[in-house]
């Protein structure tokens, strides 16, 4: 049986450049013969945000940053540029900003019904493309409904905080590891990658983990 590389990413679902990441990551292992198991785990970049942000995103985004509003615009267009490359689309203009810890919470509960990988994709569709709310529990709970869990158990477990401490454990190890920014690949606990990486890196980093193992 061929090595089966863990691969735990640390990302955080209104991230546009882990959404980048996760589509290059995605074309790496589809091209590779390397069999992986694969872990998402909670890393919040602005875990201040409120749950609703009254401002555009260009606006929040500008005194975030510390730049004009149309510096801001003018990041924003080459966010959405970055993302058309991997076929992948961003609408600011009806983006809902808000905290993610609901959200992390929820990859937690898909995790332990085996659905986590296919619950991270459907949110990061409904951030970046559909203007869903990731601090909206009637939001969150629909869109968990649809990859096929039950909807009363995740709006009950998102109500009383069934899964903070396993994002705050995440939170932690993120913090041991020294991680400063998202995405956050690492391959078998041993090596490392940082960012949105193009394939062919990720590819190279995903082959030679195999055979360090023996694969």
């Amino acid at each position: 049986m061929p090595h089966v590389v863990k691969v735990d990413v640390w990302s955080d679902i209104a991230c546009p450049f882990c959404y980048i990441g996760k589509r290059k990551f995605e074309a790496a292992v589809a091209a590779s013969p390397v069999p992986i198991e694969l872990v998402y785990h909670s890393y919040e970049l602005a875990p201040d945000t409120p749950d609703v942000v009254a401002a555009t995103h260009a606006a929040h985004l500008a005194h975030k940053m510390g730049v004009s509003e149309q510096q801001a615009i003018s990041m924003e267009e080459r966010t959405i540029a970055a993302a058309s490359q991997v076929g992948l689309a961003i609408d600011y203009d009806i983006l809902k900003q808000s905290n993610t810890r609901k959200a992390h919470q929820l990859l937690h509960f898909a995790r332990q019904h085996g659905l986590q990988s296919a619950m991270k994709e459907r949110l990061m569709i409904a951030y970046f493309s559909e203007g869903r709310s990731m601090a909206s529990l009637d939001d969150l709970a629909d869109l968990a409904a649809e990859v096929g869990l039950d909807r009363a158990a995740v709006a009950l477990s998102l109500a009383t905080d069934e899964f903070q401490a396993s994002v705050d454990a995440d939170k932690a190890q993120a913090a041991a590891y020294g991680i400063r920014g998202v995405p956050f690949f690492v391959f078998d606990g041993t090596f490392a990658v940082s960012g949105a990486q193009e394939s062919d890196v990720v590819a190279g980093v995903l082959a030679q983990a195999s055979e360090a193992a023996g694969g």
